[in-house]
């Protein structure tokens, strides 16, 4: 302590002028305004700079912490890919399982369900699809996961789609691991359960067995899913197995739908139509005949349309002129009259 005393004093006149310094660069940037402001962007300056470094150094002594919670999180993000990458590969192997690719005979049209009745025993869904889209009665319908039903009827811009849950569908279908073949068919009840009837007795079914269209009708072509066999059951006369099926499509939250289109459809059924006319003796007619005479009814039919169009278009055109004449006079007579009135003044 005495040799600091002792410092003081033996250099008390730099100890003066460091104050006296003080005092006057106080009194500086005090009283001058251009003084005063280098003074704080000078001091701001150096005290971000300051701020820069201590917080520099702070995150780097936090920095082990902050790696840990980023190792937690990147450790939990890898679980949550792992599982979508799971979830991912089930569905794609279950959407390649289920829904195999239709034949170049048929098209698809997306459509969504805009009504749907579930609780009746006719339940019928409107989608938002018709004739105008090309939607024709007895097309198939179909989703991401199975068969719906098939359309019942069209107006130009709406669909009335008959699904597997109506009381008067019935849709052929197979066992896919037997290839044993029954119907379809819905009893009032839950949402999601139907039946399949007339499987033989010798069939080897098993629970969990998947039921799928047989491609027997034009509507559906074969291979697509319908449900999966839950219950094994006998029918009521005991000549053939009445199997109880979890329908694939979930009704209740339906809302995309895709029709089905064969473009062979009405070439299978002339065929066939004509088979059963073949036993009648007034039908003289081959096939390709038919179809000629079909092309020219549509021709025809064309032409009469063609020709109702022109001439609603010519009466529309006469409805016009007969106006534009009518108010041509009107304007002829509105002028003769102010000529006249001008006159008399």
């Amino acid at each position: 302590m005495r040799a600091l005393i002792d410092l003081i004093i033996h250099n008390k006149h730099w100890f003066v002028f460091l104050l006296l310094e003080v005092i006057s660069l106080v009194f500086l940037f005090s009283y001058n305004g251009y003084q005063k402001s280098v003074y704080f962007t000078t001091a701001n300056d150096v005290v971000g700079s300051a701020y820069n470094v201590i917080s520099g150094i702070t995150s780097y002594l936090h920095l082990q912490e902050e790696n840990h919670e980023l190792e937690t999180a990147n450790e939990q993000l890898r679980k949550e890919v792992l599982e979508m990458r799971q979830q991912l590969a089930i569905m794609g192997q279950d959407s390649i399982k289920r829904l195999p690719e239709l034949p170049l005979q048929y098209n698809v049209l997306s459509a969504q369900v805009v009504n749907m009745t579930l609780h009746k025993a006719n339940n019928l869904i409107t989608i938002n699809k018709g004739e105008a889209d090309g939607v024709r009665p007895e097309m198939g319908v179909i989703c991401s996961k199975g068969v719906v039903g098939i359309v019942y009827m069209t107006s130009r811009h709406y669909s009335i789609v008959m699904p597997l849950l109506n009381v008067n569908s019935k849709v052929s279908c197979r066992l896919r691991n037997s290839e044993y073949f029954g119907s379809l068919v819905w009893q009032r009840g839950y949402a999601n359960i139907s039946y399949v009837t007339s499987i033989p007795r010798h069939a080897a079914v098993k629970v969990h067995d998947i039921v799928e269209t047989n491609g027997f009708s034009d509507i559906f072509p074969p291979g697509l899913p319908i449900g999966v066999v839950q219950k094994i059951g006998d029918s009521p006369d005991g000549m053939s197995y009445y199997l109880r099926v979890k329908l694939y499509t979930y009704f209740p939250t339906l809302r995309e739908v895709s029709v089905i289109t064969n473009y062979h459809s009405p070439e299978r059924r002339m065929l066939e139509g004509l088979t059963d006319d073949f036993t009648k003796q007034d039908s003289v007619l081959t096939y390709q005949d038919k179809i000629k005479e079909q092309e020219e009814l549509r021709k025809k039919s064309d032409e009469k349309k063609n020709e109702k169009e022109r001439l609603e278009l010519e009466k529309i055109k006469q409805q016009l002129e007969k106006e534009y004449s009518a108010s041509m006079v009107s304007s002829t007579t509105f002028n003769a009259d102010n000529a006249s009135t001008d006159t008399v003044k």
